[in-house]
């Protein structure tokens, strides 16, 4: 196959946007790559047209990804005018007709044809129907429609609609062969062609993680159908469909984790949605099939409005907590509360929150944001205070742990182009990795940390990590940050961090104040959250600092307040 100066073991690079055509150019890499490293996947007519695809003139090619990258497959060859094109735009289209790829003749439903055409231009064509219905010669556009829907429910091509006065319109027919390369590369079809072609990839750097077949999500093609099969099941909830109808389609569980988490994601949706059709038993059926984390408690609370009070007594009162998040643990111990005088059954012993440090500051207003007035406020040479928010725990974890994180597994890489693995809040995301995290989190244990993070730190500056925030670093704060820091405390705050890392990424206090010149087991870091006037915690924030505090790890608020006579924000 011809595939230009794609080969299979290149590496693909993102287009010089500079370039007029460099949406083509990143097209191009999008169907070489799926067409190398996805080809048994495909049948051999789809590789044919892949291949096809190449062979097409720069202009027809060019022509038709603007055409995929619009939404719908019915255009006007009237619109279809490109700049960087130039003249050739007539010679594209036609070749793109005579090749196949367009049909110049489609069939329009009634919808088709008022999406593409202006009232001005289909009154004429309508204007006898509707003069004998007895309907105003002003009607607007959705009337007339509404009043031609019972007449005309069959398709018909431009001309029978409109006579010689239609312009053209023009098909694309192999819409459904790129919603699968488009799937194929970036493991969903969330995303549109836009993410890829259009972004500015060449501003960032990816780690290059080495793609092989045992690591494609998809291992056979019938996993790329029951994928495609999903997304339609979702598109019709999306559209209103019943959930019992849509039920009916759901495929059958796989033994493919990547389709299994994708699955659970739809069911937790259908169950939703069947209940707000009044579907409970099917609702309940579809949560209690579903393992994603938001099932569990939802699936709990529709059993309550249900008065099954025993069902839902039995199934929360042997739910491991280990298995909670914090947020989740608190729903769950709200729910066991409830459910316990329904049930005559002792309340469970409420959870003792530690107190929280607190302490107020009234300073002089700056302009300034509140979190840096109480940094330099209270940063000194023998402790420095340093404002870092979420950005320095997360990246400890990211350089300690970089390559699990960027560990080639099923279901975790698609394309070179990845800032962290598709997978990232998965609910296996941990087990999937479970032996490689603990070899780093041994680290932590025989003092080997430090030189992980450091040889990260040094080896992958720049490349773009989900957990990394490269601005907020330098050797300086990272040397501090490890000096003081204890390892026991690294290690437990790495693992709530992965309890739930959607939930855990956020939520750390804005600053953190070192004492490089004491030694454990004196106080060498403390973390502040800052609030200024009005201002409040929140939940996830308050969840972090009662952690902080049942672990032994310094943690305070300080309230700040503005000096009497200055002006207030």
């Amino acid at each position: 196959m011809s595939t230009s100066n794609h080969h299979l073991n290149d590496r693909p690079t993102a287009a010089n946007l500079e370039n007029p055509l460099y949406y083509l150019e990143n097209m191009e890499t999008v169907v070489a790559w799926v067409a190398n490293h996805h080809a048994d996947l495909l049948s051999a007519s789809e590789n044919a047209r892949l291949s096809a695809f190449f062979e097409l003139p720069r202009p027809a090619r060019a022509l038709l990804t603007r055409m995929v990258m619009r939404s719908g497959d019915l255009f006007r060859a009237d619109k279809l005018n490109y700049p960087e094109l130039g003249s050739p735009e007539c010679d594209a289209l036609k070749k793109l007709v005579v090749e196949v790829w367009l049909d110049a003749a489609p069939l329009l439903t009634l919808d088709d044809l008022f999406r593409l055409f202006t009232l001005a231009e289909l009154r004429p064509a309508f204007a006898p129907i509707l003069m004998q219905a007895g309907c105003a010669k002003n009607l607007a556009k959705a009337q007339m429609r509404k009043v031609l829907q019972n007449t005309f429910g069959d398709a018909r091509s431009v001309v029978d609609w409109l006579g010689g006065c239609g312009a053209p319109v023009v098909r694309v027919n192999s819409m459904a062969l790129f919603d699968r390369v488009r799937l194929m590369f970036f493991g969903n079809l969330r995303q549109s062609w836009s993410d890829f072609v259009l972004v500015e990839l060449g501003h960032h750097r990816y780690e290059q993680v080495q793609f092989t077949s045992e690591a494609r999500a998809f291992s056979e093609r019938s996993q790329v159908d029951t994928y495609l099969a999903m997304n339609d099941c979702r598109e019709c909830l999306d559209a209103g469909m019943l959930a019992a109808e849509v039920w009916a389609q759901v495929p059958q569980p796989s033994d493919n984790p990547w389709l299994t988490s994708r699955r659970d994601r739809l069911l937790l949706e259908l169950g939703r949605q069947a209940e707000r059709q009044g579907e409970r038993k099917l609702a309940l059926e579809a949560l209690a099939a579903s393992g994603h984390r938001e099932a569990r408690l939802k699936q709990l609370r529709l059993l309550e409005r249900m008065k099954r009070f025993d069902d839902a007594w039995a199934i929360a009162a042997n739910w491991p907590h280990a298995e909670l998040s914090d947020a989740e643990a608190q729903g769950l111990a709200r729910i066991l509360k409830r459910l316990a005088t329904k049930v005559k059954q002792p309340a469970p012993l409420a959870l003792q929150r530690p107190p929280l440090r607190e302490f107020t500051l009234t300073l002089p207003q700056t302009g300034r944001s509140v979190e840096r007035v109480v940094r330099d406020h209270l940063s000194s040479p023998d402790a420095p205070v340093f404002y870092m928010e979420n950005t320095l725990i997360n990246s400890l974890f990211g350089l300690l742990c970089w390559n699990t994180i960027f560990k080639p597994i099923p279901g975790a890489f698609f394309h070179p182009f990845h800032s962290g693995p598709a997978d990232l809040l998965r609910e296996d995301f941990v087990s999937r990795r479970q032996a490689a995290f603990d070899q780093c989190f041994a680290t932590l244990h025989d003092g080997g940390y430090r030189r992980q993070i450091l040889d990260s730190y040094a080896t992958k500056q720049g490349i773009t990590n989900p957990f990394v925030t490269w601005p907020a670093l330098n050797d300086a704060l990272l040397t501090l940050a490890l000096d003081c820091i204890p390892a026991l405390d690294l290690h437990i705050l790495f693992k709530r961090l992965l309890l739930n890392i959607r939930e855990h990424r956020s939520g750390f206090p804005d600053l953190v104040r070192f004492y490089p010149e004491k030694s454990p087991p004196e106080l060498c870091y403390e973390m502040i959250e800052v609030k200024g006037p009005g201002d409040r915690l929140q939940d996830h924030q308050v969840r972090w600092l009662q952690f902080f505090a049942s672990q032994g790890i310094a943690a305070s608020v300080c309230y700040l307040r503005w000096q009497t006579g200055e002006a207030t924000p």
